[in-house]
């Protein structure tokens, strides 16, 4: 019996960096583990990246996308049902209210969303001042230094 530990989990609620206390801090306040709506947390290239929601049934004036301290909070809520009238014989779609929270990296920004054949789509992209990038310094051995 193999008990294999995943580290997926860790890497859900976190888009754009890798730092091993942030996720454990975020996985420890995930509450109940939301599983409804799926999603998918894609990088496309280094700084790009991508929250894909599976949202079913939902029209755009049924989403609301709030960025606010460094967290992207998705919802979608039930609109209200001009065919008061229908009786479902099966209701596989599920249209009911849900909230995804996503912590946020330093310098990443929401660009553009969307919402076609069901999925709302959430690009993201790191944007790191100049006065945050590592710079390389040259070293010039035959120079004394500067004091």
């Amino acid at each position: 019996m193999t008990t294999a530990f995943s580290l997926a989990p860790l890497f859900r609620h976190s888009v754009g960096f890798d730092r091993f206390n942030d996720l454990f801090e975020s996985a420890a306040r995930n509450e109940a583990g939301s599983s409804y709506p799926p999603y998918n947390v894609e990088k496309h290239g280094e700084d790009h990246y991508r929250i894909v929601v599976a949202a079913a049934g939902f029209q755009e004036q049924d989403l609301d996308l709030q960025v606010e301290k460094g967290v992207l909070t998705v919802s979608g809520g039930k609109r209200d049902s001009s065919a008061a009238e229908v009786t479902y014989l099966h209701q596989g779609i599920a249209q009911r209210a849900f909230k995804l929270s996503f912590r946020l990296a330093d310098h990443i920004e929401v660009k553009a969303a969307g919402l076609a054949n069901g999925l709302l789509s959430i690009d993201l992209l790191r944007i790191v001042p100049e006065e945050a990038k590592a710079k390389r310094i040259p070293i010039n051995g035959d120079k004394p230094a500067l004091n």
